[in-house]
């Protein structure tokens, strides 16, 4: 049986169906079923006679024979017919008319049994279930067993009985070959192996696909499309059409006459291509002149023009910059100026540090050296010594309380006068010349340096054959170096202070020498040309490495507490940072001033390096070196410090950290030192 269909009215639908719209409900007490109705109206009066009465059957449908004997022929073959079938005597079954939906509802409305009929389509009749089949239909909507007296879930019973039902069926121990590998798979194993490296067991290839390509297909997807071997690359779209392409643009789009006319005074390549026109319709619009020969072009562009491919990467740009710790975890660090020395009346060429922190000197071109008070920015002393100062050192010892400073050509070594009676006495005591040693001679050679006592300043005077650009201290405050640039074997000179002796170590150097630092805590030696720094071992007198910075020309040079990394500034604004254990090439290179880098320098206790230039700038810098050889070192720009103001085209001459604070001192070409602080 199967339900009716929508054109008859006492079949059961998906919509006027009492068994999804109604709820059953068993009735103990009378024993039959009962369902509430959705809400249907009741039956109303008809002209039409009433159909038969079908009588309750308490038999079942499937014991009767069915009235329609075609078998198993789909009723689709009948659509078109008058008749679905055939009985058992051979007749036709006629169709029944088919009532309307209105004249069904009206006949089922008073019919209490209606929920009850089932429309049978293979045999075109209407089929009463009886109670007993509705209340099995209820009990499997719900899950449960067809029958009431059938439990699903009866006790256990044990069938079985035997003696010793104690005891397991056998109680032998487990045989060993449970647990030994079966000597016969592994024969089979053997055999199988041996089968495949002869070729008598052979496996499936895998199918290769076939290489096409769709010849009109999108172009997108050609990447791995290929043609004879070689890859398959599209050829360039036109670009699509715009507003003004339009044949009836807007206002804005269309050039005026004057506009029109200047165009024939610009050159060919620069003329427009298209010049928008307006027409009331697309009737209007003229074939275009040269149709046939941009096609012509573009198929010669086509064929002739050499295309490559190029792989873009879809990467955002954020993710491609290196992250960076915040500002506020690296402080402390020099921001604003806190102070400024102010006495010279020329720019202030150098400036210089004392050990402990506590004094500062600073040397200008008004022929001037001047000592000042860190704390208060006091000027505690003066020294007018009538010639250009470039360039001051203050001895690193804290008990030698020595200037080394460069006056015009020569080396001045000056008593600073201050500190204790004790220090005093034992930097006079170093100061002091015998008369042996000013008319020392090497024989008919003139000697590299000349020590002659000051009586002026009560110190001693270092005349060198030549003009001297430089001096450093070492750091034990002994030795100290001073760089003659036009010197050739005795460019770079070592001088020893308590023997008052000098000599240079380096017979030739490979080019024109620019500044020369000792390493802080080795026996290494740094001198830095123009375009390379070369790395000294002073016990074994030999070439360790040479450093190449690639820049211009190298202004300044200064060496890490550690001495494994090395900054030098260049005259074309870039500063380069060397690992000296990672490479002999630059590991970063920074670009941030605009004109010549004047000087750099290390923080001896923070991790932070400063560079001063002449467009009147200093950077600050972050500079973490760690102790693990695999993490490279981290550089993070911190602060830019301006305030100096431009003197003859020059800004910040010099720059010293404060050896125990995160503070810098600037030197500039407007004769003010400044002081900044975190």
């Amino acid at each position: 049986m199967g339900h009716s269909d929508g054109d008859h009215g006492s079949d059961l639908s998906a919509d006027d169906s009492p068994w999804s719209e109604g709820s059953w409900s068993d009735d103990d007490d009378e024993g039959s079923l009962s369902f509430e109705d959705s809400g249907e109206g009741s039956d109303a009066d008809s002209d039409e006679p009433d159909a038969p009465a079908v009588e309750e059957s308490d038999s079942s449908e499937d014991e009767v024979a069915p009235r329609n004997t075609i078998g198993d022929v789909p009723l689709e073959w009948y659509k078109n017919e008058e008749h679905i079938g055939y009985d058992i005597t051979g007749s036709k079954i006629k169709k029944r008319d088919r009532e309307g939906r209105i004249e069904a509802y009206l006949r089922n409305a008073d019919d209490a049994k209606n929920w009850r009929k089932i429309y049978d389509e293979y045999n075109d009749e209407e089929v009463q279930i009886t109670k007993e089949e509705a209340k099995i239909i209820s009990r499997l909507l719900k899950g449960k067993t067809p029958h009431t007296n059938v439990d699903p879930y009866p006790d256990y019973v044990d069938w079985f009985e035997y003696d010793g039902k104690g005891h397991p069926l056998s109680s032998a121990p487990e045989p060993k070959r449970r647990f030994v590998p079966s000597k016969w798979e592994q024969k089979k194993v053997v055999k199988l192996v041996r089968a495949i490296r002869k070729g008598w067991i052979k496996f499936d290839k895998p199918k290769e696909e076939p290489n096409f390509y769709l010849l009109w297909g999108d172009e997108t997807d050609t990447a791995d499309n290929k043609r004879q071997g070689l890859s398959y690359i599209p050829a360039p779209k036109p670009n699509l059409p715009g507003h003004e392409e339009s044949y009836n643009p807007s206002v804005e789009y269309i050039p005026t006459q004057e506009e029109i006319d200047s165009y024939q005074l610009m050159y060919e390549e620069d003329r427009p291509k298209f010049i928008p026109r307006k027409f009331d319709c697309l009737r209007s619009v003229p074939a275009y002149e040269k149709a046939l020969r941009e096609g012509f072009d573009r198929c010669l562009d086509l064929y002739l023009c050499p295309r490559t491919r190029k792989k873009r990467i879809n990467i955002d740009p954020e993710s491609l910059k290196p992250k960076l710790p915040s500002k506020k975890d690296l402080r402390p660090y020099p921001r604003t100026c806190y102070l400024e020395f102010k006495g010279h009346n020329g720019p202030v060429k150098s400036l210089s540090v004392e050990a402990t922190g506590q004094w500062i000197a600073s040397g200008s071109s008004d022929g001037t050296i001047r000592v000042w008070e860190v704390e208060t920015g006091r000027c505690i002393k003066v020294w007018n010594v009538g010639g250009v100062v470039h360039r001051i050192a203050w001895n690193p010892s804290p008990d030698r309380h020595i200037l080394a400073a460069v006056v015009d050509h020569d080396l001045l070594l000056l008593n600073a006068e201050v500190g204790d009676e004790d220090a005093q006495m034992k930097t006079k005591g170093l100061l002091q010349i015998e008369e042996l040693a000013q008319e020392e001679d090497n024989g008919d050679k003139k000697p590299a340096v000349k020590w002659v006592k000051h009586e002026k300043f009560d110190g001693i005077m270092l005349i060198h054959h030549k003009a001297v650009s430089t001096v450093e201290w070492h750091f034990k405050g002994d030795y100290f170096t001073t760089v003659v640039p036009s010197g050739d074997s005795r460019a770079v000179l070592l001088h020893q202070l308590s023997k008052k002796h000098s000599h240079h170590p380096f017979r030739k150097l490979p080019g024109l020498p620019i500044a020369a630092v000792f390493h802080p805590s080795q026996k290494m030696f740094f001198v830095a040309t123009k375009k390379f720094v070369q790395v000294y071992d002073l016990q074994k007198a030999q070439l360790v490495k040479k450093l190449e910075s690639g820049v211009r020309e190298i202004s300044s040079i200064s060496i890490h507490p550690g001495g494994d990394n090395v900054i030098v500034g260049s005259k074309d604004g870039k500063l380069c940072w060397f690992d000296t254990d990672l490479s002999t090439r630059p590991y970063k290179t920074l670009k941030n001033h605009s004109k010549d880098i004047t000087n750099v320098t290390f923080h001896r206790k923070y991790p932070l390096f400063a560079s001063s230039s002449e467009d009147c700038t200093a950077y600050v810098f972050h500079g973490m070196v760690y102790s693990d050889l695999n993490q490279n070192p981290l550089i993070v720009p911190l602060e830019i410090l301006r305030g100096h103001s431009s003197s003859d085209g020059r800004g910040v001459l010099d720059c010293k950290f404060h050896p125990r604070q995160p503070w810098l001192f600037t030197a500039g070409a407007d004769s003010v030192v400044r002081l900044y602080c975190d």
